[in-house]
């Protein structure tokens, strides 16, 4: 039997089997809802710092501000969901996403006695700062039970549906925001994001799913956090993916530099914003929908470490680029590429990782996985304060060859990955 006819057989159940799956697709309503939230708080507090500073380098602190508190709660967060109710955190998590932006919308609008003065970018940052504490649950409680909701033998076609829900919110989180700060104005749009808040945490606490038995004793949290470390550190192909991609979104992210960009060398407004802010989700979104239906397995390792080349191709095309449209473009090639690693290195998660560790093993990718946005954020502000706006794109891009290179010689198993081996 062929491997397309593999892929519709009972063993491996097509994209509409798993949409009827009333647990998966409550589960894919959580995460769309609240991406769609984040999102357009990212779009509309980056052109609320850039506003109130016009400073590229205070867009590489809005990253930072998230990082540093998403940094000290991942482990923990990771602790909490392998042993207590998963759903429960997801609805706590959503409920500190719906409170902040509630924040956020108080100081755009004045209501606040924050202004434009220095304090009220000062309560910005920390508005921001405690969204890095609520997002470090958000990703562990989904990937732990997007293991309840599916069979094993559907991971890996439930991880291409997953990434194209996510990047469907990627798509229209942003385009949402940069409309709504050009029409609405920045106070209706954090409303917005924060009515797509609330209702994630109706959708996570209400969803179908069974949790597995809490765990009558709890390991002590340090000797715990350090279980799920030593597992990612001895297996070279969660490792080798994980790093991979953290490092090469370090050095090859250009989002958070597109307020500068749009400016200063393409001279449009924030409805620009949303249009560069979504291309990526769109490649991102194509690709995913390809995945799903064909999914990947065989080279597996060899496909991750080309896409991810190809980020970092698509990056430096961007920076020497004029025109919009072009840009967009490019950046819809970075999405393509950046889909197929997202749904190969999540597939390599849920696939290699114990029912029992999941939430601490998530919350390791966490760190490695979205962490790498906020410090690659940080990164190009900086980068672009001492080489210049176009000059520190080219040259993460150029970083982010470097580091396929060096994954390539480092981790042999990853290069060497079929996904078959981890059925």
């Amino acid at each position: 039997m062929s491997e397309a006819a593999e892929s519709e057989s009972p063993a491996h159940p097509g994209v509409g089997e798993l949409l009827r799956n009333r647990g998966f697709t409550g589960l894919l309503t959580y995460r769309l809802l609240a991406m769609l939230s984040y999102q357009i708080v990212a779009v509309t507090v980056g052109w609320h710092v850039y506003e109130l500073t016009r400073d590229a380098f205070a867009l590489g602190l809005i990253g930072l501000a998230e990082v540093i508190p998403y940094f000290c709660f991942a482990l923990f967060a990771g602790y909490a969901v392998d042993h207590l109710p998963r759903r429960r955190l997801g609805m706590a998590a959503c409920i500190g996403l719906l409170l902040t932006t509630l924040t956020l919308a108080g100081v755009a609008s004045g209501v606040l006695p924050a202004g434009t003065s220095w304090f009220g970018t000062l309560t910005i940052y920390a508005a921001i700062a405690v969204n890095g504490v609520v997002r470090a649950f958000l990703a562990p409680v989904y990937m732990s039970l997007f293991a309840r909701v599916l069979k094993r033998e559907e991971f890996v076609r439930g991880a291409g549906v997953s990434s194209v829900v996510m990047q469907t919110g990627l798509v229209f989180g942003p385009a949402a925001g940069g409309l709504l700060v050009a029409w609405g104005g920045k106070s209706a749009a954090y409303l917005v994001a924060a009515a797509f808040a609330a209702a994630a945490a109706i959708a996570v606490i209400t969803l179908r799913v069974t949790e597995p038995p809490l765990p009558s004793e709890r390991a002590p949290v340090f000797k715990s956090i350090g279980e799920g470390l030593r597992f990612v550190l001895n297996t070279q192909v969660v490792l080798g993916a994980q790093a991979l991609d953290m490092f090469s979104v370090l050095f090859g992210g250009a989002v958070a530099l597109l307020p500068a960009f749009i400016n200063e060398i393409l001279h449009y407004g924030p409805e620009a914003l949303g249009l560069l802010r979504a291309s990526p989700a769109v490649g991102a979104v194509l690709m995913g929908i390809y995945l799903a239906r064909r999914p990947l397995q065989r080279h597996a390792g060899r496909v991750l470490l080309i896409a991810v080349a190809g980020f970092g191709l698509s990056i430096i095309g961007f920076a020497m680029s004029r025109h919009l449209w072009l840009s967009s473009l490019m950046l819809v090639f970075s999405g393509m590429c950046d889909g197929v690693s997202v749904v190969l290195r999540s597939t390599i998660l849920q696939l290699a990782t114990p029912d029992h560790m999941r939430g601490r093993v998530s919350s390791i990718n966490g760190i490695f996985i979205g962490s790498s946005n906020e410090l690659g954020a940080f990164e190009s502000g900086v980068a672009a304060k001492l080489l210049g706006l176009v000059p520190s794109v080219i040259f993460g891009g150029c970083m982010t060859l470097a580091v396929v290179g060096a994954t390539a010689k480092l981790a042999p198993k990853l290069r060497r990955l079929d996904l078959r081996d981890l059925h």
